[in-house]
């Protein structure tokens, strides 16, 4: 009988008092009453490793796609049914699996909540920070959108491995730079102007000395992006800085490069300075 099996019968207290189950007990664990409990086991079933080896080495692939609905659907109150699971894809060796988690760990943050997302997400997440560049980029494209769900203390903890992002298996990639400055852009909103100016001025820096012009482009508007916030920030002497290292570096530097790069910041930034001037 279904009926009598579909029932919530644990909480967050109960699940964090037992540091084992049996395996009676780790079943009920899995027990909710949104969606037929054979349907659900059915789709945790799936993501055996063993089962994607001898069926469809795809999967768990497919089964990653859809775990953010099968969260939604579910609700946040029945993220222990999938906590397992998420934690077993996420480690999977194929990268594709990781890939597709890694594109989709925003989303799923939104669904869980902050506490949720920091206990279950962010150690995830960082694990997806130090993969291959095809996992990598799932999380740099969405940088923006999961760092803003997090308490300002877990967020700053990241300023320090925004650096990391301009080190990529392969050195061609360009849009992954690329990608990295438009994030950049994004969050300026998140930090304050002395973070700003320790941590996100010297990335900015360097890609607008990057070899790819498509880069450098997109740099330019970072570092106008940059002057504007630091402008409108109490403490003013961080743009005076700002501003006098933009001239020493690129506006009187010796290769023609860095002058025209100066030169196309203030390009960038001239309707702001008319503002403001």
């Amino acid at each position: 009988n279904m009926d009598s099996t579909l029932h919530y019968i644990h909480n967050d207290s109960d699940l964090s008092t037992n540091s084992s189950f049996s395996p009676e007990e780790e079943r009920k664990s899995k027990v909710q009453d949104v969606v037929p409990q054979a349907l659900l086991d059915q789709y945790l079933s799936m993501t055996d490793p063993s089962r994607a080896q001898t069926v469809d080495t795809e999967i768990a692939k497919h089964c990653a796609y859809s775990l953010p609905g099968v969260a939604l659907t579910l609700g946040r109150q029945n993220w222990h049914c999938l906590k397992d699971t998420y934690e077993t894809l996420a480690s999977d060796m194929q990268w594709k699996v990781r890939r597709t988690l890694a594109f989709s760990i925003h989303e799923l943050a939104v669904i869980l909540g902050d506490q949720l997302t920091a206990g279950d997400l962010v150690p995830v997440f960082n694990g997806f920070l130090k993969d291959l560049d095809e996992v990598r980029i799932g999380v740099l494209k969405h940088l923006h959108d999961f760092l803003k769900l997090l308490h300002l203390d877990k967020r700053r903890e990241y300023l320090y491995q925004l650096q990391e992002f301009l080190v990529t298996d392969n050195s061609r990639n360009w849009r992954f730079r690329a990608e990295l400055a438009e994030q950049l852009i994004l969050l300026l909103d998140l930090y304050s102007a002395r973070d700003i100016y320790d941590y996100l001025r010297p990335i900015a820096f360097s890609l607008c000395a990057d070899k790819v012009s498509s880069v450098r482009w997109i740099s330019y508007k970072l570092v106008s992006e940059m002057v504007k916030k630091l402008y409108m920030a109490s403490t003013s002497t961080f743009v005076v800085d700002l501003m006098n290292e933009l001239v020493e570096k690129f506006c009187r530097c010796r290769k023609w490069s860095g002058r025209q790069t100066f030169v196309f910041i203030c390009q960038v930034k001239c309707t702001f300075v008319h503002r403001f001037c």
